[in-house]
């Protein structure tokens, strides 16, 4: 790989706009940003929402709203599929450039954390004009909404902190049921906050003529949709090592190329998503789970006979190869597991580039076998006899020969990062994982 030399990066400003500071997942996070702050300064100035006499309580409560309408809707797995659908749908004869932007269509997360976010804050505000109001005897507030709405804020900062990334990493289990159990708690109490206040303000009028009503009806919906289909399966598990546990169960579902499954031992406390595998032989679903946790440890050492699954396959990032004529596939250890199904489908032309441990060994030599079946050009480097390749070098080689239009990495997050950015600064479509969630 000596002999392998990387073209120079493009101009600063070009890096700049494809640095991880300015992925689109932030400028999604900004644009929602602005948009809020824009609203509250309107709100300041010539809306008049915060003369203390006539506080706007309602509108600032519909901005919250929306905002975490968007937040919600935005996660719900149709939503989800839909986007892809229309991303993915771009003929591969319009210009890359074009392309290329569709394919960040996986960026979506940052509205819904940054909606979450100004919501959490919208609220903050509404909850300092409750007290005021309440305190000023300025509208009819009682004891029971300001607990109410005390409560709503306690939870909703809890959860925000709690989605910061690097509390996250450290707490993942403590985020899950804060995200979880918080977010169906602050569900239930907007129902409770609106009836209350419509009781006490608008007793009159019918609950279905207000647009806040429909709106919480369709967040509810949202949130129920996937526990409708929550189901405890039969599954088996084949361990080619103790690294690695090959699944495979029948959810009724037949699942799509590119589709993730989430999985729980105990469902009302975490979930965990893995790619789906197409079986070539019969229906269902098959997973490639490796050791990276605490739940997957015990997953792979106990092996369960039952697993709980809820929702539908839902999209992920392997699917913008849909995208583009000719791609390179970077996977290290399990995250060849998310890119089997494409490789398997072969409808997009591709090439492999994979490093692991004993690859035979650890994900046993049918997995294998199936993969060279697919890619006789693939590069399987096998780590333990060669060493950690310089996967940055090795992926230009094969872009450039095999003429590729983009790559996709399935990596860890800093080798995801590193190969993506380091793609994209030399103006190669690159795109990988971005653990928003």
């Amino acid at each position: 790989m000596e002999n392998i030399v990387l073209p120079s990066k493009k101009n600063v400003f070009y890096r700049i706009g494809k640095s991880t500071l300015l992925i689109p997942y932030k400028r999604l996070f900004i644009l929602v940003t602005l948009i809020n702050s824009y609203i509250l300064y309107k709100g300041l100035t010539s809306w008049n929402w915060f003369e203390l006499t006539n506080l706007a309580i309602d509108k600032i409560a519909r901005v919250i709203l929306l905002n975490f309408a968007l937040a919600i809707l935005i996660r719900q797995q149709y939503v989800i599929n839909l986007l892809f659908k229309i991303a993915t749908g771009v003929p591969k004869s319009w210009p890359l450039f074009i392309r290329r932007i569709c394919g960040k269509v996986y960026h979506f997360g940052g509205l819904h954390s940054s909606s979450a976010t100004m919501g959490t804050i919208w609220y903050s505000i509404f909850v300092w004009a409750i007290y005021y109001s309440f305190l000023n005897n300025t509208c009819p507030i009682n004891k029971i909404i300001i607990i109410t709405i005390s409560i709503i804020l306690i939870l909703l900062i809890t959860i925000v902190i709690m989605a910061l990334p690097q509390i996250r990493a450290k707490y993942h289990n403590h985020f899950e049921f804060t995200h979880r159990i918080g977010g169906w708690s602050v569900l239930i109490l907007f129902w409770i906050q609106m009836f209350l206040f419509l009781e006490l303000q608008e007793p009159n009028i019918p609950l279905w003529h207000k647009l806040d009503f429909w709106i919480l009806i369709s967040l509810t919906v949202s949130v129920i949709l996937p526990w409708l289909r929550l189901k405890k399966v039969n599954i088996e598990i084949v361990n080619p090592s103790n690294h690695v546990a090959l699944t495979s169960f029948d959810y009724g579902v037949t699942p799509f190329a590119g589709s993730s499954t989430a999985l729980s031992r105990n469902p009302l406390l975490e979930w965990h998503s893995f790619a789906n595998v197409p079986s070539p032989d019969k229906d269902g679903f098959r997973l490639t789970i490796s050791r990276a946790g605490d739940w997957t440890g015990k997953f792979i050492s106990e092996k369960p006979n039952k697993i709980w699954v809820k929702g539908i396959p839902t999209a992920g990032v392997g699917n913008v190869d849909k995208l583009f004529n000719k791609v390179i596939w970077v996977a290290t250890g399990s995250g060849i597991g998310p890119c089997l199904p494409h490789l398997l489908l072969n409808e997009t032309p591709s090439v492999l580039i994979w490093s692991t441990r004993t690859p035979e060994k650890t994900y046993g030599n049918n997995l294998v076998n199936e993969i060279r079946n697919v890619q006789p050009n693939a590069i399987i480097w096998n780590t333990d006899e060669k060493g950690k390749p310089d996967l940055v070098k090795l992926t230009y080689k094969a872009y450039i020969d095999f003429n590729a239009e983009a790559v996709i990495c399935i990596s860890n997050q800093s080798l995801t990062q590193k190969i993506v950015h380091s793609m994209e600064a030399r103006g190669i479509p690159a795109y990988g994982a971005i653990w928003d969630s």
